[in-house]
């Protein structure tokens, strides 16, 4: 038995060194002289590492390598802020070429589908961008009218990269790649909120399971996977807790959202002071502003026990991120944006629109009974 044991390690031990190599990539990059290129890994546990780096010269010609491990992983050249994703599961030698004037999105790729796969994704996902970025600043449109054509432009490339891309090559890497895109910070495929995604990630998660069982990215999908479908409920629901040792009344309804930060921001936390509570979109013309009007009426009455708890349904998560980062006051983001539940509970019909709410967090007034909203502040301190 101890024999065997140790036959079956040494085979392993052999079948290891066998499935260990180099992978190299080479080409050229222009207008890049004197610039230093990276080759970094990107790693689950432990971030970006850097594995080779070269000095480009006039010819802007290059090669660097690394150790294959035996199943895919990722990478990216690097100069500056400029990236190319590729990804290696073997001893080959790829060749990008590309001008640093525009690298991320003008390089070319020969000696790999799968690399190539990849540029086509990130080609794809920048058109999509900029298709967001500029439905996001026509006014033409109303809130809700430029939310529902994002919504829709994503779930049209979601539906395409899915038939085109992911189906029945769910053990591909440009696969894997693609459920981890990321669109203004948010992975666009989020199996934590969507069945529908959750589908796809499985998918993927039991075709790397066949052919890579026991690797990382194996077990960060299966575990994506299972955390995803714990968080599937079957029907959103909103739910009144009692403690029954503090028993209040609440004339609001209380709502939760995350701040700049992450952190879970509560409404009826705020209770002995009051509170303008303010849905908004920063997105919105005249923004500017009224946060300036915001600061001054919170600058005048904070000191007396006034606060704002402003609520963001910008369909940009990033142009909130921007805009919010240096407020004083309490800014949360609602990620259903204008179809959030709280906005069809609060009645609201248009976008921005305040409430004001008494110390014992009772609903005082709402904007359209507001002519004055600085001795209505007064009148509630």
């Amino acid at each position: 038995m101890r024999l065997k044991l140790c036959i079956i390690t040494a085979c392993l031990a052999l079948a290891s060194c066998t499935q260990k190599g180099k992978f190299h990539v080479t080409g050229h990059i222009t207008d890049a002289a004197d610039t230093v290129m990276y080759l970094e890994h990107l790693t689950l546990a432990d971030g970006v590492q850097v594995i080779d780096s070269v000095k480009l010269t006039g010819d802007g010609f290059y090669e660097m390598s690394g150790d294959t491990v035996g199943n895919p992983e990722f990478y990216r050249l690097r100069i500056g802020n400029q990236c190319i994703n590729l990804a290696f599961d073997s001893t080959e030698t790829v060749t990008v070429d590309a001008s640093l004037k525009n690298m991320s999105f003008g390089y070319k790729v020969e000696g790999s589908g799968v690399c190539d796969t990849i540029r086509l994704l990130s080609l794809k996902l920048a058109d999509l961008e900029r298709s967001i970025r500029r439905v996001s600043d026509d006014r033409n449109y109303t809130v809700q009218e430029r939310s529902d054509m994002i919504e829709q432009m994503i779930k049209e490339y979601k539906t395409e990269v899915e038939m085109d891309i992911i189906q029945n090559r769910y053990g591909a890497t440009y696969s894997y790649f693609a459920c981890f895109q990321m669109l203004g910070g948010r992975l666009l495929f989020n199996p934590m909120a969507d069945r529908n995604d959750l589908a796809w990630l499985r998918a993927v998660a039991n075709a790397w399971h066949q052919q890579y069982p026991g690797r990382p990215r194996t077990l960060n999908l299966y575990n994506i996977t299972v955390e995803g479908k714990k968080n599937q409920a079957p029907a959103r629901q909103i739910v009144l807790n009692v403690d029954k040792n503090k028993v209040k009344e609440l004339g609001i309804i209380d709502m939760t959202f995350p701040d700049i930060n992450g952190e879970e921001r509560t409404l009826s936390d705020l209770m002995g002071k009051v509170i303008l509570l303010d849905f908004t979109a920063f997105s919105l013309e005249g923004s500017q502003e009224r946060t300036l009007q915001l600061r001054e009426l919170y600058n005048r009455y904070h000191g007396q026990g006034f606060e704002i708890y402003q609520v963001s349904v910008d369909p940009d998560r990033h142009l909130w991120t921007q805009r919010c980062e240096h407020l004083p006051w309490i800014s949360v983001y609602c990620e259903e944006g204008v179809n959030s539940d709280m906005l069809k509970l609060y009645r609201v019909q248009e976008i921005p629109t305040y409430f004001l709410i008494d110390r014992n967090c009772d609903l005082n007034a709402r904007m359209e009974d507001v002519k004055d909203i600085r001795k209505a502040i007064e009148r509630l301190l």
